[in-house]
């Protein structure tokens, strides 16, 4: 109970760190236009080859509930964490621009592309990933190719986005971190506690985290569908830990146990 304290204390207090947002026009989603930031933490050495961790809904992590930046340069300075370059992507538009501070409101003539992209059961969106956002990261900062040295987390729809990317390209990344993810009937992700059970074991680590309150509608009941992902990686003996809160649908139980989830993924 100290370390759940101490790690809500961590978040509340720490000074949000503003981070430069770029724009990416993808051609793996052709027309659309999206924002992506890159933090790099203290210690990375420029010469070689640093650690990585991809936020999908990239502006919910930087500020809100998590202060991602914040809480990873505290822990690296405790030399909790490795290291590492933190990479901030926000879902696709159909817009011929994007002004402004990123959020999860968009101009009323923008289409978000974002449950065609995260909730999708495909290595499309990891493809992006890896051939559009990844090289223009690695202009900055070098990158290591070790799966084991590459987390990728995600919220809601971002936390199944995390989830298959590994899931389809554990090459590409051996971490995964969902908060109260959408493992629901969206666009099929309902079948991955089956999948879990019943495919090849992949090379991944996984946390999870849901609320008990979370969401009940026609796709599904998110606190149901985690319980079964637990289940099923439990069943396949896979590194996973799964947090259970009184939390709704949204960030506020996982930005409490940010820092402990963020050393336990990188333990």
């Amino acid at each position: 109970m100290t370390h759940l304290v101490m790690a809500f204390f961590l978040v509340l207090f720490l000074p949000l760190q503003a981070v430069e947002w770029k724009i990416h026009r993808s051609d793996i989603y052709p027309g659309t236009i999206r924002q992506f930031a890159v933090h790099v933490t203290p210690g990375v050495d420029p010469q070689k080859p640093a650690a990585l961790m991809v936020f999908q809904d990239g502006h919910a992590y930087v500020g809100g509930d998590f202060k991602a930046p914040a809480v990873v340069d505290e822990l690296v300075k405790k030399r909790k964490l490795p290291p590492m370059v933190l990479v901030f992507v926000n879902p696709g538009v159909f817009a011929e621009e994007l002004k402004g501070e990123p959020g999860w409101n968009l101009p009323k003539e923008a289409k978000s592309n974002r449950s065609v992209e995260y909730d999708t059961l495909s290595a499309q969106y990891v493809t992006m990933l890896e051939k559009e956002i990844l090289p223009q990261v690695e202009k900055l900062q070098l990158l290591s190719k070790d799966p084991r040295q590459r987390a990728i987390c995600g919220l809601s729809s971002g936390g199944i986005c995390a989830f298959t990317a590994a899931w389809e390209r554990a090459d590409l990344f051996g971490k995964v971190m969902s908060h109260c993810g959408s493992f629901t009937n969206i666009r099929g992700g309902h079948v991955y506690p089956a999948l879990v059970r019943q495919q090849p074991k992949r090379a991944i680590r996984v946390f999870l985290q849901d609320g008990r309150n979370d969401l009940d509608n026609q796709y599904g009941h998110w606190f149901l569908a985690n319980q079964q992902m637990a289940a099923a990686l439990k069943f396949r003996q896979y590194d996973s830990r799964f947090v259970i809160d009184d939390t709704s649908h949204g960030g506020k139980g996982g930005g409490k146990i940010l820092a402990e989830s963020l050393i336990w993924l990188w333990r």
